[in-house]
């Protein structure tokens, strides 16, 4: 049984358990939508960090494969979604500093459109893995991947 799998086990218990125990009536809901924003909540910083050096190597691999390696340092973290919705995701950041990279422990993904036209997704390394309380811009690191995370 892998983790994820007895992650969702146990995600699907304490829903069912919290409902029971808090007395709460017999409804009809989609746990599909239940599993993705509790999980989301819940886990989804220890997904990533779980995931984040071997991803960053496969990464790192692909690019230098493929004659596009970067000349610096790179890391993995999450994605934190400032908007609605829960997201589950992760960015390799990149910069020729390592103190830099080190710095970041976030991207922060604003959403916004241009003229109701263009949908515009902007990526921001942040030093806060919450950004809604507070964050800084890490100056001298970019975005260089965007790992989606399927459920």
């Amino acid at each position: 049984m892998t983790a994820l799998s007895s992650l969702k086990r146990f995600v699907v218990g304490a829903v069912a358990l919290t409902s029971v125990g808090l007395g709460a009536p017999a409804w009809a809901v989609d746990l599909e939508d239940i599993l993705k924003d509790v999980a989301g909540v819940a886990i989804g910083g220890f997904v990533i960090d779980q995931i984040a050096d071997p991803i960053n190597k496969f990464i790192n691999t692909v690019t230098l494969n493929r004659g596009a390696k970067v000349q610096g340092h790179t890391k993995v973290v999450p994605i934190v979604s400032l908007g609605s919705g829960t997201r589950i995701g992760a960015a390799q950041v990149a910069g020729p500093r390592k103190d830099g990279v080190s710095r970041v422990r976030a991207v922060a993904a604003l959403e916004t459109s241009f003229k109701n036209r263009f949908r515009v997704k902007i990526l921001i390394p942040v030093d806060s893995v919450n950004p809604l309380q507070r964050f800084v811009r890490v100056q001298g690191v970019g975005v260089s991947a965007v790992i989606d995370f399927r459920l």
